[in-house]
């Protein structure tokens, strides 16, 4: 129907019959030992097949065509859609843990608390976060890098990847502002900040890596 809808009725059956009958026998046919590779990025075939999906739910939701036609087309997409959204998540906090597992760990354990309240047993100290600073002043840069290679070489579509290294970059961003905020809190902390990297560097390497991906 959505080649009829174009004016084009001779190819429904052809994309029918043809077309889409040579996507399922070629995954028949498939001998699994010839398309085994030793690679990180997505395989060609299951990326074949998603794209190929992904194109029939799109032109199922614009158009349809009495098989998942109307809302059960946007409702696999919006699924679909929602599981990168929560996967993104994972891999970008899995992918900042590689590189700045301690100042991470500190952010979400000690971070919040009040040194000047009190109410914690050990309160947070200048030599407790002063390792965790100069650590990130001096290869931040070069862990950016790393993440963006790691992106690279991980994720075949660019858009996507792009995408999750600029999340990736932004929540490193909110990781180190807390940081930044929990030392300003802390008594004698300000003798660290000559070690503090300031937010308008890490800003401009983020617009950098998303414009270069």
């Amino acid at each position: 129907l959505i080649m009829s809808r174009r004016r084009i009725p001779c190819l429904d059956s052809y994309l029918d019959k043809m077309v889409f009958d040579m996507h399922l026998n070629s995954l028949r046919n498939a001998n699994v030992r010839t398309l085994w590779e030793d690679d990180v990025h997505p395989h060609y075939v299951m990326r074949r097949y998603a794209e190929f999906t992904a194109s029939l739910i799109q032109l199922n939701v614009d158009y349809g065509d009495g098989q998942e036609a109307g809302p059960e087309g946007s409702k696999i997409q919006m699924h679909f859609e929602e599981l990168l959204k929560s996967n993104t998540s994972i891999y970008v906090e899995e992918l900042l843990m590689e590189h700045f597992s301690d100042l991470i760990k500190f952010v979400k354990i000690r971070a919040s608390e009040d040194p000047s309240s009190g109410s914690s047993e050990r309160p947070i100290s200048v030599s407790e976060v002063e390792p965790i600073i100069k650590d990130f002043g001096s290869r931040w840069k070069a862990a950016i890098e790393l993440m963006h290679n790691d992106v690279i070489t991980s994720f075949s579509n660019f858009l996507c990847g792009m995408e999750i290294l600029r999340a990736a970059l932004t929540q490193l961003l909110l990781y180190y502002t807390r940081l930044s905020d929990c030392m300003k809190r802390i008594a004698g902390g300000s003798s660290l900040n000559k070690d503090l990297v300031s937010i308008s560097s890490i800003m401009y390497e983020i617009r950098k890596y998303s414009r270069t991906f």
